[in-house]
């Protein structure tokens, strides 16, 4: 993305930044909700917004902001008590976060997303109207994973994947990522030696990074963020990651944490969704000719194509697409139920429609909702 200050120019200058802030950032160290560390916060994102950016605030800390109330002494090992602690807690944090930004005239909206809303056409553009809506009424969202109702197979894990899939859903010009690190180093920060990094242009720039987790409060370590700005840069948006305590300079575009730049193509956000933070509910086994179809040609996959079917899925959710060696060379939403599926194999489209009506004229996989997940040469 050609020199080093692009990506934190495009931040000093961005009209639309999507902020986000770990459970750690915003807890006290008895992980209850630190009202002075909210304040600070807003007070860097109030003036932003007065200065006429829109502000998208992605928030972990829902579980956190539960334990007081709960009388729980550490973050529950469980589901289903993480998620009653998410329950109570998510109306402790936005109310927290409504009286801080009430002290500067801003109203703030609460949006609760999971992994289906990111992936499913009609959800997913539900999800990018109401956001849309939210800015226009001049609203700072407040997003959260809906942690009550996530499961563990269907959860973010941690809200840095998901803020950038909220970067590229509202299509903002720039990505804070904020947490209890200043930024990323080249060894563990706490021995001494250890360098920042302060640009990553690509993948070559993190070569022998040693990505820890931190055992605090929150459940993203330098993993997460990572992966997450690749997603965001894959989807054209910069990312500064850096500590909460350091917001002002990073949306000032300072010389602070490190800064991915955005690289070349822009994927839609739900094959971004797809390639990164999806597993697939089934399977499709597809003959040569099939593969070298969709992924050579990037074409629709048709049931001709298919020679088995593995796993219960429902129309809409992800299937992974293997070639005859058994390897996933593809992701993509299925059209049909899986068990609507046997019957279709090995026929054409128009066949199907002649003998079972004009609906099941089809594609099994429409190819804007395939994505390709690595080059494969070796089809035959």
């Amino acid at each position: 993305m050609g020199d080093g200050v692009t990506g934190r120019q495009r931040i000093r200058e961005a009209a639309r930044l999507v902020v986000k802030v770990g459970s750690s950032s915003l807890t006290t160290s008895r992980g209850t909700i630190d009202v002075d560390r909210v304040d600070a916060l807003v007070d860097v994102l109030a003036v932003r917004r007065q200065a006429g950016t829109q502000i998208v605030l992605v928030s972990s800390g829902a579980i956190a902001a539960g334990l007081g109330p709960l009388g729980l002494r550490a973050r529950p090992k469980d589901l289903a008590t993480q998620q009653a602690a998410a329950s109570v807690g998510q109306g402790v944090l936005v109310a927290r976060y409504t009286s801080s930004f009430a002290r500067y005239g801003l109203r703030v909206g609460q949006v609760l997303l999971t992994a289906d809303d990111m992936m499913r056409r009609i959800h997913h553009r539900n999800a990018q109207r109401a956001l849309a809506r939210l800015l226009e009424l001049g609203i700072v969202p407040v997003v959260n994973e809906n942690d009550t109702v996530a499961t563990d197979e269907i959860r973010f894990g941690d809200n840095d994947r998901l803020a950038a899939l909220v970067a590229h859903l509202t299509h903002a010009d720039g990505l804070v990522l904020l947490s209890d690190v200043d930024a990323l180093y080249d060894g563990d920060p706490r021995k001494a030696g250890a360098q920042r990094i302060a640009e990553v242009r690509g993948p070559e720039d993190l070569e022998g990074v040693e990505l820890g987790t931190s055992g605090r409060v929150g459940t993203g370590g330098m993993i997460t963020k990572v992966e997450a700005a690749r997603i965001a840069t894959g989807a054209g948006v910069p990312v500064v990651l850096t500590a909460a305590a350091h917001a002002a300079q990073a949306l000032a575009g300072a010389d602070i944490g490190t800064c991915f730049h955005p690289g070349g193509r822009h994927p839609g956000t739900r094959l971004l969704w797809l390639a990164h933070a999806t597993t697939g509910r089934g399977r499709l086994h597809l003959d040569a000719g099939a593969v070298e179809a969709v992924v050579d040609r990037r074409k629709s996959l048709l049931p001709a194509g298919v020679v088995k079917v593995e796993g219960d899925f429902a129309a809409g959710d992800p299937v992974d697409l293997c070639a005859p060696t058994g390897a996933v060379v593809a992701r993509g939403l299925a059209n049909y139920d899986a068990g609507e599926v046997p019957g279709l194999l090995g026929r054409s489209t128009r066949e199907l429609a002649s003998t079972l009506g004009p609906e099941y004229e089809r594609e099994l996989i429409h190819r804007d909702d395939i994505v390709i997940l690595e080059p494969v040469h070796h089809h035959k």
